[in-house]
């Protein structure tokens, strides 16, 4: 069984996920956005408090709202790091974006390995399925529960809407397509946690949804 903590970070609001198994607390985390020293302490707080043992972080895509906290994360729980090849080159503007909005930002490391779809990982007993989800950014990744019925879903697919594609490398027919072949064809029944806001259901997305009808 998996439970999931989700923790709301930076000036974006962005959603941090930290899903772990009940039995063994072997744990990872999804797009650590902790920015500030109380964001940073929040999360590890948790961390140790609960017992968990961090095995991996994860970036679903490389905007600076979802990687702010890579390189604490890092090098505190010493996780193995996977991130989109594709999306490397935002790992490379953050520099530049974080001073555009006057923030402070701590280099994120070089990922150790690549996310593509043929990865075979597990958290605890639940394994994990990566489905390429390009649009809003040109490398993102959505990461699927098939056992547990979840899909982290980054930014492409809200409750109610749908990844910006006005940033670099996006794409609005790519993301469209991502979201209807490789998301709406999931379960009606499996929860989606967005990068933003609150979280959804495939069913519900695909009936009410605007830009999907």
């Amino acid at each position: 069984m998996i439970s999931i903590k989700k923790f709301v970070f930076n000036l974006f609001a962005e959603n941090t996920y930290l899903i772990w198994d009940d039995l063994t607390f072997d744990a990872a985390i999804i797009d650590p956005g902790c920015s500030t020293q109380l964001e940073k302490e929040t999360l590890s707080d948790f961390i140790e408090l609960n017992g968990i043992k961090l095995r991996y972080l994860f970036n679903t895509h490389c905007h600076i709202d979802h990687i702010l906290g890579n390189r604490f994360v890092y090098e505190k729980f010493n996780p193995q790091f996977y991130a989109p090849e594709k999306d490397l080159f935002l790992l490379d503007l953050m520099k530049e974006v974080a001073a555009g909005y006057g923030m402070e930002f701590e280099e994120s490391p070089k990922p150790d390995f690549y996310i593509d779809e043929k990865l075979d990982l597990q958290v605890g007993n639940s394994k994990l399925k990566f489905i390429f989800t390009p649009g809003h950014t040109p490398g993102e990744f959505s990461i699927y529960l098939p056992d547990e019925k979840i899909c982290f879903t980054g930014d492409v697919l809200f409750q109610e809407s749908i990844g910006r594609t006005d940033l670099w490398g996006g794409n609005y027919n790519q993301l469209i397509e991502s979201i209807k072949s490789g998301l709406l064809t999931l379960p009606e029944d499996v929860i989606i946690y967005p990068g933003h806001g609150e979280s959804s259901t495939i069913g519900r997305e695909k009936e009410i949804n605007p830009f999907l009808i």
